[in-house]
């Protein structure tokens, strides 16, 4: 695909040979640097993750394949979340972490976003925050992170990256990386005393990038949020917030039944409150009608096919991000550490260090 698409690259054969060379000496084989960014933009545009009007051609690439230790993959998802932020005009961004090796496998991230709210349920079985997260936010406690005294419906999780010669380990996520769009309603003036807000960057990172064979387990990416994925997905759905019911009260709606349709009336007005709110605080996002066309004229331009690289979520992925487990390499949890700033040096010597071993 890269080839054909790139002719200046000369005949595919050459390349081909050289791979399968590789395959036969080590197990797998390197993608070059046009390659890995070819694959990844690809598979960000198939996955239906990037509208149409997202200049997928021009996304930005980090190549840090050299990237092994938990510190450095927690700092460098911190250095994606400042560089992806662009104080509102969101940049569409991927980072590519060590891919998965013979008798090396690569880092993953257990986060299903490297922003996501903790979730904490009462002797009541109430739930303060996300109830999506809840699960994941009591396994976190267990490996030893301390929420603060007064909890808040919007504390932010700390991330949980895990190695094969690490295991488990938690960072926190500096509060300036976290720039949150406090929600207000254009019309409704008692909205913003419901003290609603969300964050700007909508970073996926715990799906694997597959690129020819090669997968990248932690390849962390983002786009920028459709209005719904924060109003209906998130605040509105009982699973999550659950906030239907308290704005429909508030607008005195009949609740006693479904057929009032209170719940989609509720959730009309969550999604315009942010909507307004992100335009006003003026961050990039789109609403459901525009992605929806998008969608629609990717699904008619795909190409169908298997081998193509694709972003993917395998079952345990998906059960780590929201129940905090099962470990990928089943070693022992450690104690938390706090996350220190990325260091250039730390990526050149770890960049050096792969390029040298592969040299070997």
């Amino acid at each position: 695909m890269f080839h054909e698409a790139h002719p200046d690259a000369g005949p595919v054969e050459a390349r081909l040979a050289q791979v399968r060379a590789e395959i036969a000496g080590t197990g797998t084989y390197w993608h070059t640097r046009e390659e890995l960014a070819y694959g990844a933009r690809v598979a960000l545009r198939d996955s239906g993750w990037c509208t149409n009007v997202l200049p997928w051609r021009r996304l930005t690439i980090r190549d840090l394949r050299g990237v092994r230790d938990a510190r450095a993959v927690a700092s460098e998802c911190v250095e994606h979340l400042r560089i992806a932020g662009g104080g509102g005009q969101i940049r569409p961004l991927v980072t590519v972490f060590a891919p998965d090796v013979p008798g090396a496998p690569g880092p993953c991230v257990w986060n299903e976003q490297l922003i996501c709210y903790a979730g904490y349920r009462d002797g009541s079985g109430r739930v303060l925050g996300d109830g999506r997260y809840v699960a994941l936010t009591e396994t976190v406690r267990r490996l030893g992170w301390q929420p603060l005294a007064q909890p808040t419906a919007f504390d932010v999780l700390p991330l949980v990256v895990e190695t094969a010669h690490e295991g488990p380990r938690l960072f926190r996520v500096p509060g300036d990386v976290v720039r949150q769009v406090p929600l207000t309603h254009p019309e409704l003036p008692w909205f913003a005393r419901l003290g609603l807000r969300w964050h700007t960057v909508p970073v996926v990172s715990h799906m694997k990038l597959v690129i020819g064979g090669v997968t990248y387990p932690a390849a962390p990416f983002n786009r920028w949020f459709v209005g719904s994925e924060i109003g209906s997905r998130s605040l509105a759905d009982e699973a999550a917030y659950g906030l239907a019911r308290e704005v429909a009260e508030r607008l005195g709606l009949d609740t006693s039944t479904e057929r009032t349709l209170w719940r989609d009336r509720a959730t009309v007005e969550i999604n315009r409150a942010v909507l307004h709110s992100f335009d006003a605080a003026q961050v990039t996002i789109t609403d459901h009608y525009a992605e929806a066309m998008h969608r629609l004229a990717w699904l008619r331009s795909r190409r169908p096919g298997l081998r193509r690289p694709a972003f993917r979520l395998d079952p345990q992925s998906a059960q780590r991000s929201r129940f905090g487990g099962p470990p990928r390499f089943g070693v022992p949890p450690q104690r938390p550490e706090e996350l220190t700033e990325p260091s250039g040096r730390l990526v050149l010597l770890t960049s050096r260090r792969a390029g040298a071993g592969r040299a070997s």
